[in-house]
């Protein structure tokens, strides 16, 4: 946040768990994940990969929402022979996501790659072919994701297990890295997916208790934007408040940059992000004398790509707005047909319900501008509307 003299709230999630570091790519690209490094966020292209025009369309709209790591799905030998360029092209690390067939494994890691993920699952012959992936990825420093799945668990642990339970899920994914650790290949990341939060939790806090493996969040096939929102959050806010978790890819059935924006707010939300715009607003109730609604909605749109980190309180009566407004960077605390405008905590100005919007705005810009002539940040971008 701007540093307006205001006390901040001191963070309350537990540390972090210590775990192995990889490092995706080798360039000025590379993202470093585990090992103290920031949790990244991730989405997957929905595009047939072998677009290579349309994939890097996709990657650079996922690029400009935040997103760190991309997956694209290798189902064929089109897709693999699009990888090289894709690599080559795409602004942020590349992963080869591979099923079914371990050649494409090999295509993905001489087609530079900054890694691949495998599903255990559903390759055939996979572990026959453990050392030799283990050898290739080694040599051209390319991390492996064992990424487990409940919809292709192993059937051999479905007839042990009965179904994809969270013993089952840990189980299939350190059976996997065992075979690589047995050709002295450690630089692994894993993943044990489940669609039901409260199995997908189990899942990590038995797979983080076992491991020192940095591991990858995801609540698969977590449903359309709303409910697939609501049970990434819950089960990753959970997971992240106990130090669990390098990276995150929130799975819905929307665009992939509305994944990558929900991965954002999420670690922003729990201050693994630094935030940037935020704002406060009041559910309403009987007591506002103004449409709160209308206000957060228009202050948010004219705030849009506004890159300093500042929290706006917009509130609708005299209970908690004073309160609120005072604490943010900027506020107001509205009633009567009028606003009470609030800046580094004092109030400035008084203006009618009409000029409200108009006056945060212009308020916010002005301190963003002085946030970025002290160097906090690089010259801001406010978009208004």
């Amino acid at each position: 946040m701007v540093d307006l003299g205001i006390p901040q709230v001191p963070l309350t999630l537990g540390p972090r768990r210590v775990s192995r570091q990889l490092k995706l790519g080798h360039d000025d690209r590379a993202v470093l994940v585990g090992g103290g490094a920031p949790v990244s966020v991730q989405s997957m292209t929905t595009t047939v990969t072998a677009d290579v025009n349309a994939t890097l369309q996709q990657i650079a709209e996922l690029t400009a929402s935040g997103c760190q790591i991309v997956r694209v799905a290798v189902p064929s030998a089109d897709d693999a022979e699009a990888l090289p360029q894709i690599a080559r092209k795409s602004q942020i690390p590349v992963i080869a996501d591979i099923h079914f067939q371990p050649r494409y494994v090999f295509a993905a890691i001489d087609a530079g790659c900054a890694a691949v993920r495998v599903n255990p699952g559903n390759i055939k012959e996979f572990d026959d072919k453990v050392a030799e992936i283990a050898k290739a990825a080694a040599d051209a420093q390319v991390p492996i994701r064992i990424g487990v799945n409940a919809g292709s668990l192993d059937k051999r642990l479905l007839a042990k297990h009965g179904s994809a339970t969270p013993d089952a899920l840990v189980e299939s994914a350190l059976w996997e890295c065992s075979l690589f650790e047995e050709h002295g290949f450690q630089d692994l990341k894993i993943s044990v997916k489940h669609h039901d939060p409260v199995v997908m939790v189990s899942a990590y806090r038995k797979l983080a208790a076992a491991c020192d493996y940095p591991l990858h969040l995801g609540v698969t096939e977590a449903g359309p934007f709303f409910q697939g929102t609501v049970k990434s959050s819950v089960a990753f806010g959970v997971l992240l408040a106990e130090g669990i978790g390098d990276t995150i890819r929130v799975s819905l059935s929307a665009p992939p940059a509305e994944e990558a924006k929900v991965g954002i707010a999420i670690l922003e939300s729990l201050g693994l992000r630094q935030r940037r715009l935020e704002i406060v607003s009041c559910p309403s109730c009987g007591r506002a004398q103004v449409d709160v609604y209308k206000l957060a909605e228009e202050v948010t749109a004219g705030l849009d790509g506004l890159e300093v980190p500042l929290r706006v309180a917009v509130m609708g009566c005299v209970v908690n707005g004073p309160g609120e407004a005072r604490e943010a960077d900027l506020g107001v605390a509205s009633g009567n047909g009028k606003g009470q405008i609030f800046v580094k905590g004092k109030i400035v100005k008084t203006v009618p319900e009409s000029k409200i919007v108009e006056t945060l705005i212009d308020e916010a810009m002005r301190l963003a501008e002085e946030a970025g002539e002290e160097g906090e940040t690089g010259k801001p971008v406010v978009v208004t509307a």
